[in-house]
């Protein structure tokens, strides 16, 4: 079966698109911020991923809302996709409202028997950058696995006992849910469709998106950073988070260059965990 999708690996796109600033400020509206960067100034981190994402047409997507799978990434035929992590390189900023260019490639495709049965964990490298300088390098894993069983009841949560230094309170809504799914051109069905959430890929509820996290995570490390430049921001999805359930963004100083964060879902467990360096 590993052989199967050997000839993904190596695979590359590449989009070149404008940093638009109209968009740049609906991500701020999004997440409440009192501003938003302007023409010329350096997009926040995370916010690169409001851009590049595949616009396929509506008869070309799967059951999940996804592109249907066989063109960049493999016809892997498994149906939860899930973002597990990232391992990011801030080299450079892209500049709001300047044009850049998004390489990606398929490094490595990976098969693995779980708790839950077959797994499939596909690595794409992402290069970005303007004016032939490159400015962030990004190794982005997706995993594909089974959905469970009819009826099958979801593990129970397991209480994380990290001791923050900070902390803050997120509510995530079904708005919220819908403008990043909106601005992301994320068709995934389980972040706005509770019927499908339910009833097809088994979750509780309405799915907060992993990227969405993961962008306050780095907000939240920015802050905290003491106006230092963050140069590279490693995340791992540990546990789902849902629509309607508030959950903590906390954090702790690791070193003198890093700090230690995660996201604490509503039962005290562990959904994300990170790392940010600064230079």
């Amino acid at each position: 079966m590993q052989n199967a999708y050997e000839a993904w690996i190596g695979r590359e796109e590449e989009r070149t698109e404008r940093i638009h600033a109209p968009l740049v400020e609906a991500l701020a509206a999004t997440l409440d911020l009192d501003s938003a960067p302007g023409a010329g100034n350096p997009l926040p981190p995370g916010w690169q991923w409001l851009f590049f994402n595949p616009r396929a047409r509506r008869s070309e997507l799967g059951v999940d809302g996804h592109p249907q799978r066989g063109g960049f990434l493999p016809p892997i035929e498994l149906p939860r996709r899930m973002w597990a992590g990232s391992r990011i390189r801030y080299l450079a900023p892209l500049l709001v409202d300047a044009e850049a260019t998004r390489r990606s490639r398929i490094t490595k495709v990976e098969n693995k028997v779980g708790k839950s049965g077959s797994l499939w964990f596909v690595t794409v490298e992402h290069s970005s950058s303007r004016d032939g300088s490159l400015c962030i390098v990004e190794e982005q894993d997706l995993v594909f696995r089974d959905a469970p069983p009819p009826g099958a009841n979801p593990p129970a949560p397991q209480r994380y006992d990290g001791e923050a230094l900070w902390s803050r309170g997120i509510e995530p809504d079904t708005t919220m849910l819908f403008r990043y799914s909106a601005l992301t051109f994320n068709g995934h069905r389980i972040h706005y469709d509770q019927h499908y959430a339910r009833n097809e890929e088994g979750y509780p509820d309405l799915v907060v998106h992993g990227p969405l996290t993961a962008t306050l995570l780095q907000q939240f490390a920015v802050e905290h950073g003491g106006g230092r430049r963050l140069a590279a921001f490693d995340f791992r999805g540990v546990t789902p988070l849902f629509v309607g359930r508030p959950f903590q963004l906390e954090g702790r100083s690791e070193s003198d260059r890093s700090l230690a964060l995660w996201a604490r879902g509503p039962d005290g467990e562990l959904a994300m965990s990170a790392t940010a360096t600064f230079d």
